[in-house]
C-alpha cells in the first residue's frame, strides 16, 4: 500500500462527524507502520481482527476481518493463521479464544476493559441464580468468559429478541445491561409475548450519554433525518428512532437506503468512519462518541504486539471455564435456530 493508497481510504473520514483527519502528510507518516504491520502479520501467521469501533487507520490500514464481537469471534473459526491478533477488548478476545482455544489470541490495546462487560462477574451471577433459581439466565455476548459460563444462553445485540422470545421459559434473568434489558422488555409487551424479566445494572458508558433532546435537535435541522441506534440505548432513544438493531444490522440498513439519504448514527464513532467509506453517496452527521477502551487499540500496539508477541497481552482460559461458556454460547446457535 502507498501513502496516496492509504489516503484515498481515509480521506472520506469527515472530522466534523468523527474527530480524525486525514492528511496526505498524516498518511505518509502512518506508511511505516502499516506497512511492517502488513508485512510482519503474513510472516507470523497472523489475521488481524478489528472491531467497528476502532481507529479508521486500523479498519481500513492492517485488519484483515472487521465488525461486530460476534462476527469477528465467527470470522476467527474459518481463518487458517494459528494467532489472532483482535484489536478490540479482552472480553471478546475470550469469546474468540472459547470458540477457537487452538489458537493464539493477543490483545494490543493497554485499556482492555469495557464498562458494560466489567460491570458484573461470574461469581455475582452465581449468587443470582441462588436468588431467582427458576430463572434461566441470559447473558448478553459483551461479558466475560466467567459470566459466560454461569449463564443458560448467551445472546447478541441482533439475536436477543428472537431468543427471549423464543425461550420455552416465562422466567428470565437478563445479565448485565439494563438499559438493553428494558428495550427487550418494551419489545416483548409490543409483540404480546408474556416474559418475566430481571435485570441487572450493567450500561455501556457510551450509548448511555444519547437523548431524545439530541435526537429532537438534530431531526429539526434535517427534516428527512434517519435516526438509527443501538439497543444499549436508553429506551426513550429507541423509541424514537427510525431503526434499532446491532452493528451488522445497522450496517444492512444503511446500505438499503437510497443515495443521498442522510443518518444519524446513535453508537461509537468508528462505525461512523466506515460507513463514509463504504457510502460515500450517503450523509451521516452527528458528534463523535467515543469509546477509550476501543479506541486504546493503536497502529503503534498493534505493531509492538508484533515485534514482541511475548510481552503481549494473551487471552488465556481454564478449560472448564470455556467449555461451559461454549455451551452457552452453543445454546444461542440453537434458539436463534428455531
Amino acid at each position: 500500500m502507498t501513502a496516496e493508497e492509504l489516503y484515498n481510504r481515509l480521506k472520506s473520514v469527515q472530522p466534523g462527524t468523527v474527530l480524525c483527519n486525514y492528511s496526505m502528510e498524516k498518511c505518509e507518516q502512518m506508511l511505516p507502520l502499516v506497512t511492517e504491520i502488513n508485512e510482519r502479520k503474513k510472516d507470523q501467521d497472523t489475521v488481524i481482527l478489528a472491531h467497528a469501533y476502532c481507529a479508521p487507520e486500523i479498519i481500513l490500514g492492517v485488519a484483515d476481518y472487521t465488525g461486530d464481537s460476534y462476527k469477528l469471534s465467527e470470522d476467527a473459526t474459518k481463518v487458517s493463521q494459528k494467532n489472532i491478533l483482535f484489536s478490540a477488548v479482552r472480553f471478546m478476545g475470550e469469546t474468540a479464544k472459547i470458540l477457537n482455544p487452538q489458537k493464539n489470541v493477543l490483545i494490543p490495546g493497554p485499556l482492555t476493559g469495557c464498562s458494560l462487560a466489567d460491570s458484573i462477574t461470574g461469581a455475582e451471577v452465581a449468587d443470582l441464580r441462588k436468588k431467582y433459581p427458576d430463572h434461566t439466565f441470559v447473558c448478553y455476548i459483551n461479558t466475560t468468559a466467567d459470566v459466560k459460563a454461569q449463564c443458560d444462553v448467551c445472546v447478541t445485540s441482533g439475536n436477543v429478541m428472537k431468543i427471549v422470545e423464543n425461550l420455552p421459559t416465562d422466567k428470565i434473568c437478563f445479565v448485565p445491561d439494563r438499559l438493553m434489558g428494558q428495550n427487550i422488555i418494551d419489545e416483548m409487551k409490543r409483540r404480546g409475548v408474556k416474559k418475566d424479566i430481571v435485570l441487572h445494572s450493567g450500561f455501556c458508558y457510551v450509548h448511555k450519554t444519547y437523548d431524545p433532546e439530541l435526537i429532537q435537535f438534530f431531526r429539526s435541522q434535517n427534516s428527512d433525518l434517519k435516526v438509527v441506534s443501538h439497543p444499549e440505548c436508553i429506551p426513550e432513544v429507541a423509541i424514537l428512532s427510525d431503526y434499532v438493531g446491532s452493528t451488522g444490522q445497522m450496517v444492512s440498513y444503511i446500505k438499503e437506503q437510497p443515495a443521498g439519504s442522510t443518518f444519524l448514527l446513535l453508537t461509537e464513532c468508528g462505525l461512523v468512519a466506515r460507513m463514509q467509506y463504504d457510502y460515500p453517496d450517503k450523509h451521516f452527521i452527528g458528534s463523535c462518541s467515543m469509546c477509550k477502551y476501543m479506541k486504546s487499540n493503536s497502529l503503534e500496539n498493534i505493531l509492538e504486539t508484533l515485534r514482541h508477541p511475548e510481552k503481549a497481552q494473551s487471552i488465556e482460559l481454564d478449560e472448564a471455564t470455556r467449555v461451559a461458556a461454549k455451551k452457552c454460547i452453543d445454546a444461542m446457535f440453537h434458539y436463534a435456530a428455531l
